[in-house]
């Protein structure tokens, strides 16, 4: 798996209900251990752990504890004579509404709601044998755009099959760099209100989206209009158009 991959993963894991019997293991699943791999360790065979969490030899100590008890479950993990033992390189420990971790080798540490953990995925990439440095790591947004931006692509076939052919495979393109463009526009304040661009199509789309292509449509005639080559129009402004 590489590290879209994985954050598609993580981030659908932490969208899920939280499962603390199986979190440990659909945790392990979304850094790409294989299904006979999660199967040793829930029969016990490969589970090292001497706290009842999970223990993988050579990777990660995990355990899901009872609400208010992250810090100091870390702390015991991390103390673990099985933990030195197997060599693990993370601790991690979480009661469903936090979460908390620690890389061994480094000493850097995450803590953070749970909801909010598939923000850190970089920081745990080197379990899927991905070797980060702190400046991958810190592209983790951008890695999350762009698995968001390949489900959009993805999508888009699905429902326009013919935009993947040839003939229409530079449309398709060009579409997808107006909008890379538009969202980089909107977060870095080129436009000049916040949410300007995606707040439009928001406001401007029926409930079903059964408008939305129209309402993109003319924003992108808006933006190439010499008058407006520094800002997205207004949603009064699209609807005079």
């Amino acid at each position: 798996m590489n590290a879209v991959e994985i954050e598609e993963q993580v981030s659908a894991l932490a969208e899920l209900p939280f499962d603390p019997d199986e979190f440990p293991y659909a945790f392990l699943e979304a850094f790409g251990n294989k299904s006979t791999t999660i199967k040793r360790l829930r029969a016990g065979t490969s589970n090292k752990s001497d706290q009842g969490g999970l223990l993988q030899a050579n990777n990660i100590h995990l355990q899901v504890c009872n609400e208010g008890g992250v810090s100091n479950t870390l702390a015991q993990l991390k103390a673990s004579p099985a933990t030195v033992k197997s060599k693990a390189k993370f601790v991690l420990a979480t009661d469903g509404i936090v979460l908390e971790a620690e890389d061994l080798n480094t000493g850097e540490t995450i803590a953070c709601d749970y909801k909010d953990f598939s923000d850190h995925f970089g920081f745990f990439l080197p379990l899927a044998g991905i070797s980060t440095v702190k400046k991958i790591r810190e592209s983790s947004f951008d890695i999350k755009a762009t698995g968001r931006l390949n489900r959009l692509y993805v999508e888009l076939l699905k429902d326009n099959p013919e935009w993947g052919t040839a003939e229409r495979r530079h449309d398709m393109n060009h579409f997808m760099a107006r909008l890379i463009f538009c969202f980089f526009a909107e977060d870095t304040d080129i436009f000049r209100n916040p949410d300007q661009f995606t707040g439009t199509i928001e406001r401007m789309s029926e409930k079903d989206s059964s408008n939305t292509h129209e309402v993109i449509s003319k924003l992108f005639r808006a933006i190439a209009a010499p008058s407006n080559q520094t800002a997205v129009p207004s949603a009064s402004h699209l609807s005079g158009l």
